[in-house]
Formats: C-alpha cells, sequence, structure tokens
C-alpha cells in the first residue's frame, strides 16, 4: 500500500502537487496511527504539526519545490458550500496562526506555492485544475455539500475570479464511502431528490432503497454527474476507486470505527 495517494489526471499535469494522505506515514499513535491531520479530536497537537510536516515534505519531493508547514492553508469544515479565495497571505491558517474566516469547505487560488488542504473521513475530496488559466480549487463535499451541488459551486466560482473555462478542467473525484457502505436515511434521500428531480435516470443511478426509510447512496457518481453539469468533459474526471469504510485499515472512516479516528487530507498546489 502506497504512503500517499495520487490521480492519474493530476499526475499528467506539470503545474501542480497534489496527494491524498492514508493512515501511513505518520507519528501518530492509538486510534490516530500515524498520519492523523486533525488537531480536534485529542491527538497530540505536536505529532499532528509533525504529520503535516511531512505532507510538505512529500509533496516537495514530488514537484521539486521546497514547501513547508507556512504554506499550507487549512479549511474550517462545516459542510456547508462556501468556496473561499485564498492567496499567499493565507499560508499557515489554521495550522502556523489563526484561520481569519470561518465555515469553509472549500479553497481556490492561482498563486503559485500556496497549498490548499480539506479533510476527510468518508466525505469526498474534489480537487480542480485549470491549466491554462493556472486555478486550481480543492473542495469537501459531504452529503450536505453533494446536495447542495459543492462541485458545481466551486467551479462556478473558478469561473467567475479566475476566467476559467469548464472545458478545460481537470476535475478528481477522491476516495470517500462507496455506495455499499453509506447506508441513509428518508432525509437525506429527499434531499437528494431534490437535487437530481430533473434526471430520474441518475437519480435512480446513484440511490435505491434497501427497505423502509433507508436506502444506499452513491456520493462519488453524485459528485461525478455534478462536475459533468457543471461543464466538465467526462474524459476529464477521474474517480478513486477506494472506500474509506471498506479500506478501514488503510484509511480513517468515521462509519467504520463509530468516529474513533483520526483525519485524512486532501492537499494540491501550484507550482
Amino acid at each position: 500500500m502506497e504512503t500517499f495517494i495520487t490521480f492519474p489526471n493530476l499526475c499528467k499535469l506539470d503545474n501542480v502537487a497534489h496527494l491524498f494522505t492514508t493512515k501511513l506515514g505518520g507519528v501518530s499513535e492509538g486510534m490516530f496511527a500515524t498520519m492523523n491531520l486533525s488537531f480536534s479530536r485529542g491527538d497530540d497537537p505536536e505529532k499532528v504539526m509533525q504529520n503535516y510536516a511531512i505532507v510538505a515534505k512529500a509533496l516537495s519531493e514530488q514537484s521539486g519545490r521546497r514547501f513547508t508547514v507556512d504554506d499550507i492553508v487549512t479549511s474550517d469544515q462545516t459542510h456547508t458550500t462556501n468556496v473561499r479565495v485564498v492567496t499567499r497571505k493565507d499560508c499557515g491558517c489554521g495550522l502556523t496562526k489563526e484561520r481569519p474566516y470561518q465555515d469553509v469547505d472549500g479553497l481556490i487560488t492561482n498563486e503559485k506555492g500556496v497549498v490548499l488542504s480539506t479533510f476527510y473521513a468518508d466525505c469526498v475530496p474534489l480537487y480542480f485544475v485549470d491549466p491554462v488559466c493556472g486555478a486550481i480549487g480543492l473542495s469537501h463535499s459531504g452529503w450536505r455539500g453533494t446536495a447542495g451541488r459543492m462541485g458545481e459551486v466551486t467551479v462556478r466560482k473558478m469561473v467567475e475570479h479566475y476566467g476559467c473555462k469548464p472545458e478545460h478542467m481537470y476535475a478528481v473525484v477522491g476516495p470517500c464511502i462507496c455506495q455499499e457502505c453509506y447506508e441513509v436515511s428518508e432525509d437525506v434521500a429527499l434531499a437528494f431528490g431534490e437535487t437530481f428531480h430533473q434526471d430520474t435516470q441518475v437519480l435512480s443511478r446513484i440511490m435505491y432503497q434497501t427497505k423502509p426509510e433507508k436506502y444506499q447512496l452513491d456520493l462519488k457518481e453524485a459528485n461525478r454527474q455534478i462536475l459533468l453539469d457543471a461543464g466538465l468533459p467526462a474524459g476529464h474526471i477521474d474517480v478513486s476507486g477506494h472506500c474509506t469504510c471498506c479500506e478501514s485499515d488503510y484509511l480513517f472512516s468515521h462509519r467504520a470505527t463509530n468516529g474513533k479516528r483520526g483525519n485524512l487530507g486532501a492537499f494540491l498546489a501550484l507550482i
């Protein structure tokens, strides 16, 4: 098993560094072993910071550009569809200095050397790169974010702020919980019924009922469809085959461990 996961769509681009963390390669212990990136779940903060330094080193080795924890900008995830434009002045936010923002589940930038970071333990990481205009985005999309079409919101924000064109953009739907592992209740099903009410074929593909008021939801396919609706070419969208819940020995999963876990991280930077 690889210490860090990378994605074919982004590996072929020469202007970005990226990775998705696993449980491997860090210094945390116990239920946080070993690459935990959360300061808020009870882990030793010094070990968490060491884990960030290990990630920065891995990005440096991948890209040939030196990165440190001072280059990383962290999200403040509360299951919104809020996307923040970040610049060099935001570097270090959440790690070496306080964040001047709250309720941010997506980050975009067009500045080189700014490392975007978002966090996971079953929800969907969404990576975005426009290699033509030189802009990137990274968004966290749980069921609420997906029902709110977070992928489309992020694309529109990049179009608005940087002049990106969806047809030029590459995206990744990263490791998250799979449909077989993700049972949801009636309220979630109703939310997705609203989101995809214009396309019953898509709705039947991403969700099916198993028993009264219980459904199996495919967050990966839902997000892929949202990116297609936003104008990205199908060939520009990678969908990870990893399931955080099926592979809970390799990836942190909230559902598989009843919340006794650390956080995985998605990282993306222009170089």
